[in-house]
């Protein structure tokens, strides 16, 4: 049994991560920002936490994770403002990867996006720019930092049910449905394999045990 801390817990990702995790034995938190998601987080098994991680500084954050043997960050701001943007996916993730190491819990799941990288190509006028910078940001702040850290980084998100069915090794620019998402990193969870390792991935046709493990 692990224990499990989500960071953006009413996320789709997570609502389907949680109850995969819980299903297997883990003990799993959710961290929610809003009191009114506490039912639906209930409901997956996991323990609902109400905290604003935009808002907490390292230390409070750390308390938070406390206890807990692995952190997945799947939280976001949405798009649109830069500044949450930036405050979000690049500085609270980053202060929550230095929690983590004061917390004592090595092992860091980042659910990212395909090609998320420095080099991104994107320019200011791209609607994704901002995104782009805050991920690669705290991706690397991850790499380089100590803990037993995986980069996910799922293609284009779908609604569309599971296949357990992926493609790391060429997934172009493919679509992913979120349930496959939230899967992969159950399974990233589980395999030591996957750690110190950035993971593109799409919908393919292979077994996501297998695929990871390739």
């Amino acid at each position: 049994m692990s224990r499990v801390l989500i960071i953006g817990g009413h996320g789709k990702v997570a609502l389907l991560l949680a109850p995969l995790l819980v299903s297997r034995g883990d003990e799993v938190t959710s961290v929610i920002r809003n009191p009114a998601h506490e039912a639906d987080v209930a409901t997956t098994g996991a323990t609902p936490r109400v905290a604003d991680v935009e808002n907490l500084d390292t230390d409070a954050i750390a308390e938070l994770i406390r206890g807990h043997d692995a952190v997945v960050w799947s939280a976001g701001a949405g798009g649109g403002d830069p500044y949450c943007t930036y405050a979000v996916d690049r500085d609270a993730a980053i202060r929550s990867m230095d929690a983590a190491a004061a917390a004592g819990a090595a092992r860091y799941v980042m659910v990212s996006f395909l090609n998320s990288r420095t080099d991104h190509g994107l320019t200011e006028a791209d609607a994704l720019f901002h995104y782009a910078e805050a991920k690669a940001a705290a991706d690397e702040h991850l790499r380089g930092s100590g803990l037993d850290w995986t980069v996910l980084g799922p293609g284009p998100l779908t609604l569309d049910e599971p296949t357990g069915l992926v493609e790391t090794r060429e997934p172009g620019h493919g679509q992913v449905s979120r349930a496959d998402v939230a899967a992969v990193v159950a399974a990233t969870l589980a395999d030591p394999s996957t750690i110190r390792r950035t993971i593109p991935f799409g919908n393919g046709e292979v077994p996501i045990a297998e695929a990871l493990a390739a």
